[in-house]
Formats: structure tokens, sequence, C-alpha cells
């Protein structure tokens, strides 16, 4: 196999370099972990914290989104050859990325926590879009939409709290706490992970690319349409 060849199929992935096999399953294993860990701990505990029956609904939708995004990921393993226990975020060893070791209380942090959080999670499903590995490409493509309502629900939400001169403030604070949990999101710099996927099309953008991205992407956001200050980050840390 080239490192320029597609693979369309489960068939064709088997006879492939192990290499490039365990490349594909890291990622999977990774968005099936973190698919259901962040269900369980922000997005489902959110729907008793909304504050109305519209906020409710939409946030089961998000629910029932990611649940199904795991539920998809974690099929796509099994059918790769990857055993249950690796895709269980309370059977593995393997921990969850850095955001999810924030402690959520309120529905405010929630709409920050998708506004920003689920912000990276559509970067590095863009990074995916290309895949050389057709079925995680094509999975790719199908979460891409529910991840742009996800980041757009919290930054609609976010939006209407900063009506005020208080829920600005209030706003300006969670993100000041919740930011720097989200840039350490794409692994590290130099990662010798990232060099053999991008090695074998697996993906296409470094690390470093991603969280420069990511950062001027929330800047956007932050600044420019809610008026409010993106904390300072030093890249060169991660």
């Amino acid at each position: 196999m080239s490192t320029t060849e597609q693979i369309e199929t489960l068939e064709a992935f088997r006879r492939a370099p192990e290499e490039y096999q365990e490349s594909c399953r890291k990622i999977v294993i990774s968005h099936a972990i973190n698919e259901l860990y962040g269900s369980q701990v922000y997005d489902e505990p959110a729907i008793a914290m909304a504050p109305n029956p519209y906020a409710k609904w939409l946030t089961c939708r998000v629910v029932m989104e990611e649940y199904g995004h795991h539920y998809r990921f974690f099929e796509l393993g099994r059918e790769m050859g990857v055993a249950e226990d690796r895709m269980l975020p309370d059977k593995t060893e393997k921990s969850p990325l850095s955001i999810m070791n924030y402690n959520m209380t309120s529905w405010e942090e929630f709409c920050v926590i998708k506004m920003l959080g689920d912000l990276a999670e559509i970067l590095q499903v863009e990074d995916l879009v290309q895949c050389s590995f057709h079925p995680l490409r094509n999975l790719a493509r199908m979460t891409m939409p529910e991840e742009h309502f996800h980041a757009e629900f919290g930054e609609n939400f976010t939006t209407d709290i900063c009506a005020t001169d208080e829920g600005k403030a209030l706003i300006q604070g969670h993100i000041d706490v919740i930011f720097p949990f989200i840039p350490p999101f794409f692994g590290r710099s130099a990662s010798k992970n990232n060099e053999i996927y991008r090695k074998w099309g697996i993906k296409k953008r470094t690390n470093e690319a991603m969280r420069a991205d990511y950062v001027d992407r929330a800047r956007d956001i932050v600044e420019g349409k809610l008026g409010l200050k993106l904390p300072n980050y030093d890249l060169s840390s991660v």
C-alpha cells in the first residue's frame, strides 16, 4: 500500500499495513470515548439545567445526536476489529480529552462549553472529511452538520445571555475558566501519532496548525460576535 492510496472498504482496510490500521483505530476509539463521555457529563445533565421548554427541547436534540455520534464510531470500531471495552470510558484506561475534566454546574457554563468545545470538535471532524479511510471519511461527513448545530446552539444561547451587562460578565467569567481547557484538545505539538496520520493521509494538518486555527475562530466568535475577550493562551506551551 502506498501512502497516497485510498482505502474504500473495510475489506481493503483489513489488508492495509498494521500501522495504518492501528492509526485509524486510535482515531475511532478517541471519538467513541469522548462522544459518550461528553454526552454523560455535559449534555444529558444540561436538560435539567435548561431554563425553559424550548431550551430543553433543543438540548434533548443535542443529547440524541451526541449519543448517536458515539454509537456510529462504536459500530465502526467494532467492524474494524476494536474490542468494545476500548471504546467505553468507564472500561478503558484511555483518558478523555482535556475539556472533559471541567466540572459543569450551570446552564450558562453548558452554553459556553458547546460554543467553544464543539467548535474544537468541528475542526477535528473537518480534518477527517478527506480521510484516506473512506468509512471514517463518510462518518465524518455524516457527523459534520450535527457538530455545526451543537456549536451554533451554544453560540446562540450565549448571545442571548449576553443581552445584559450582568449576562456578559457571567459569560466572560465562564470563558476565562473554560477556554484554557480546550487548546490541549488538539494533541501535543510535534506529535508522533499526528505525523503518522498525515503520512497515510488519514489526517491533513498538524496539531499545531489546527490549534492555531481554532484560537483564531474562537476569537472571531468571542470578540467579534459577543464583544467579550478571549483569554491569552501560550500556544507554544502545548
